[in-house]
């Protein structure tokens, strides 16, 4: 299929690179366009949002918030096939979801509320998991990039669900993120060998594998991003948003997330809550 990405981060430059290793024919737009040129490998980089969706078949927009897609967006959709569908795939929240498929509705498009469970890693081998709302014909039409990307499909609803599912998926994660860097903590203060409780928790029924995973990045000092910590912040802060208040735990992650970043580690992994108490 023709596939446009619009949005060459970490996780659009994974997908790009994925999609082509699995025979889609790839084009990806990005605000820098250096950054867009340079990934190569079968990718073709357009200058435009426009231009990039000509003759798509799916248009993924994997970008950094809501007001990011709404701009790119009002650019891309009158240009975007009729019969196209377009895969909104970057994690904007409830608020923004409803504003994304309104937009889509008035140009008369398809569209797929759409984001992901997973980060860079997934994306480049095709294990991430899609949390998908909309319509049914949508849903089938971009089965295969779906396919192609990720190992599930959960279609959670007709409407903006997924976006909604996806702040609690993250909010669930980074709790758990917090969890395993204050227990390795806990370890240390109490002279305990941290494999100790990692053998415990391993191939049990605490063992949760994503936090294992950070677990080992935080006891190698190793924060290449995967979920970049400013990123995990923008997150709690839109389900604190959706909610209209702030449970204490979500609360409690919000401030551990934001001295993280006044601590200089907002490009790093979420791992990197582990180096701040």
């Amino acid at each position: 299929m023709k596939v446009t990405i619009l949005g060459a981060g970490r996780m659009g430059s994974s997908m790009a690179a994925r999609l082509v290793d699995t025979g889609h024919s790839v084009t990806i737009w990005n605000r820098d366009p250096d950054h867009a040129r340079n990934l190569g490998n079968g990718v073709k980089a357009v200058a435009d949002a426009a231009s990039a969706v000509a003759d798509a078949s799916v248009v993924i927009t994997m970008v950094t918030d809501g007001k990011a897609v709404a701009a790119v967006a009002e650019s891309m959709l009158p240009g975007m096939p009729a019969d196209a569908v377009w895969v909104q795939a970057s994690t904007v929240g409830a608020e923004w979801a409803d504003k994304l498929r309104a937009v889509a509705d008035a140009h008369g498009r398809m569209m797929l509320d759409a984001p992901v469970s997973g980060s860079t890693g997934p994306a480049r081998n095709g294990k991430l998991s899609w949390l998908v709302a909309g319509p049914s014909a949508a849903v089938e039409a971009a089965r295969p990039v779906l396919d192609a990307l990720g190992e599930r499909v959960l279609v959670v609803g007709a409407g903006q669900e997924a976006s909604r599912l996806k702040l609690v998926v993250n909010a669930w994660m980074t709790a758990a993120t917090v969890a395993m860097a204050d227990a390795l903590a806990a370890c240390d203060r109490l002279d305990l060998p941290r494999s100790a409780l990692l053998e415990v928790l391993a191939d049990g029924p605490l063992g949760m594998p994503y936090a294992l995973q950070k677990a080992q990045l935080m006891t190698d000092g190793n924060f290449t991003a995967g979920f970049p910590v400013e990123l995990a912040l923008k997150d709690i802060r839109l389900i604190e948003q959706a909610e209209g208040l702030q449970p204490p735990l979500v609360h409690a992650l919000e401030e551990r997330l934001q001295r993280a970043v006044e601590a200089g580690h907002a490009r790093d992994d979420v791992a990197a809550v582990a180096v701040v108490h």
